[in-house]
């Protein structure tokens, strides 16, 4: 990752600041991919929970409502 250095090398400000844009770098494109991903995920779980409830409410209507039954004599 970093090239080794010699006993009396000292490590330059050059040298933290590209290894801070590197790590930087590479942990914003990993939160970029992530966001897109857990957007999706979200997108998708709110649609099957609108669709759930609604399936789960026609259901309960049709149990609950009554039967009338008229037949002329």
């Amino acid at each position: 990752m970093t090239p080794t250095r010699g006993a009396g090398e000292r490590i330059a400000l050059g040298d933290i600041e590209g290894q801070l844009r590197s790590l930087g770098g590479s942990a914003h494109a990993a939160v970029t991919e992530s966001k897109t991903t857990a957007l999706a995920a979200a997108v998708v779980g709110g649609a099957l929970t609108v669709a759930s409830v609604y399936f789960l409410g026609r259901r309960r209507g049709r149990r609950r409502s009554t039967v009338l039954e008229i037949r002329r004599v």
